[in-house]
C-alpha cells in the first residue's frame, strides 16, 4: 500500500507539472529520479545508483547509459531516459546496444511518463525487441504496481523477476491480439469460429456477414461478463447490508428499558430545565447504558446512566466531553449531581 500511495503522489505532480518541464535533464530530476527513490533505491549514493554509466559499445568510448543500479558492484538494472514528450519507439535501439555490454538483465526505457522494461528472455545477453512489461505513470494500474513490487529493493529476485517476465510478455501480446480481433475480427479469427457453426461454402459474402456475427457475439459476451460480475457484486452487498441490519434489530431487540432509567431521566430533566428546553432533552437506551443527549446528538452527551449492574453510577461530562463516572447508592443521588450537570449544559449552550 506504501508503494501504491507513493506511485500515485508522483503520478499527481507529474500531472500537474509536466507542461514545466523543457529538458530532458528537467525530466530526469523531476520525473525518473522520484521513481527510483520511491522502489526503495538511494539516489544519494552513487554506490547504488550510477548517473551516466559507462557503456562502451565495441571501439566506441564513452558511450553511457542514464542510471544504472548497481548491487555488489554490478548493475542490476539500467535506465535509459528521455524528455518526457519524446516518442520511446525511436530510442530502443540505443538502450539495445547498452545492454548487452554491461551484466544487467533487466533495462528500463522511460521518458519519465511511460516505463518500457526489457530483458533478455528470447537469447542471453541480447536485449529482446519488445518489452515484457510497460505501464504510464499517469494511468496506474493495479496490476502494474503489483509487478513495481517486484523491481523495489527489498523484493528485488533476478530470477523471480526472469521466470514472470516470460509469462508477462506472451500474456502482453495476447492480449494485444485479442483486443485488436475483438475490435476488427480478422478473416482467420472470423473462419475459426464461422467453422464451428457453418458447414457450407465460405464465400467473402458469408465471411462478411460472419464478421459481423463474430464482432457482434464478442460485443454481448463481453458486456455479459461485465454486467454479471456487477450484479454479483451488488448481490452481496445488499447481503451485506441485510445481515448488519438483522444484527442491527438483534442488538436493539436485547435493549431493555427499565422504570428506575426512566424515573432517572425525568429527575435529569428536571434538573436542566432551567437551561435547556424540554424538547431538546432526548434519550437513546443501549445494552450498555441509558444515554442522556442534547438534540437527540451523539456529539453532545449530557449525562449517562448505568444502574443495571451489581453497582449503580452516573456518567457526567466536562470541558472537551471528558468523562467522569460516579458512583450513587439510587437515583435519588442524581440531584447531588445537579451543578455538574448544569455546567455540562453550560458548556454546550455557550
Amino acid at each position: 500500500m506504501e508503494l501504491q500511495t507513493k506511485l500515485k503522489t508522483l503520478s499527481e505532480k507529474i500531472n500537474l507539472m509536466k507542461e514545466q518541464i523543457q529538458t530532458e535533464e528537467a525530466t530526469k530530476t523531476a520525473f525518473v529520479l522520484p521513481f527510483i527513490d520511491i522502489l526503495g533505491y538511494d539516489i544519494f549514493n552513487p554506490l547504488e545508483v550510477v548517473p551516466e554509466f559507462t557503456a562502451d559499445v565495441g571501439v566506441k568510448k564513452g558511450e553511457k547509459v542514464d542510471y544504472a543500479i548497481i548491487e555488489d558492484k554490478n548493475p542490476i538494472l539500467i535506465i535509459e531516459c528521455k524528455h518526457w514528450k519524446e516518442n520511446l519507439d525511436l530510442h530502443n535501439s540505443q538502450l539495445l546496444r547498452y545492454f548487452h555490454v554491461t551484466k544487467s538483465r533487466f533495462g528500463v526505457l522511460t521518458n519519465g511518463i511511460e516505463y518500457r522494461f526489457y530483458a533478455d528472455l528470447d537469447e542471453s545477453n541480447k536485449m529482446d525487441e519488445k518489452p515484457f512489461f510497460e505501464f504510464s505513470i499517469v494511468d496506474l494500474k493495479d496490476h502494474s504496481i503489483n509487478e513495481l513490487q517486484k523491481f523495489h529493493k527489498s523484493h528485488f529476485d533476478v530470477e523471480k523477476i526472469l521466470s514472470n517476465a516470460s509469462s508477462l510478455k506472451y500474456t502482453k501480446e495476447i492480449k494485444k491480439i485479442l483486443n485488436s480481433e475483438l475490435s476488427q475480427p480478422s478473416d482467420e479469427f472470423v473462419k475459426f469460429f464461422a467453422s464451428k457453426v457453418y458447414s457450407g461454402r465460405m464465400t467473402e459474402k458469408v465471411l462478411k456477414h460472419f464478421k459481423e456475427l463474430v464482432s457482434k457475439a464478442s460485443n454481448q459476451l463481453i458486456s455479459e461478463k461485465v454486467n454479471d460480475r456487477l450484479t454479483k457484486a451488488l448481490s452481496k452487498e445488499v447481503k451485506n447490508q441485510e445481515e448488519e441490519n438483522e444484527q442491527e434489530v438483534e442488538e436493539i431487540s436485547k435493549i431493555i428499558t427499565t422504570e428506575e432509567e426512566l424515573e432517572g431521566f425525568r429527575i435529569i430533566v428536571s434538573i436542566l430545565r432551567r437551561k435547556i428546553e424540554r424538547k431538546r432533552i432526548v434519550y437513546r437506551d443501549t445494552q450498555s447504558y441509558f444515554g442522556i443527549l442534547l438534540d437527540d446528538n451523539n456529539r453532545k452527551p449530557l449525562c449517562r446512566l448505568h444502574l443495571n449492574g451489581n453497582k449503580k453510577y452516573i456518567s457526567v461530562f466536562g470541558e472537551e466531553r471528558k468523562e467522569e463516572k460516579v458512583l450513587i447508592d439510587s437515583i435519588d443521588d442524581i440531584y447531588e449531581l445537579e451543578e455538574k450537570l448544569l455546567n455540562t449544559a453550560d458548556i454546550y449552550l455557550n
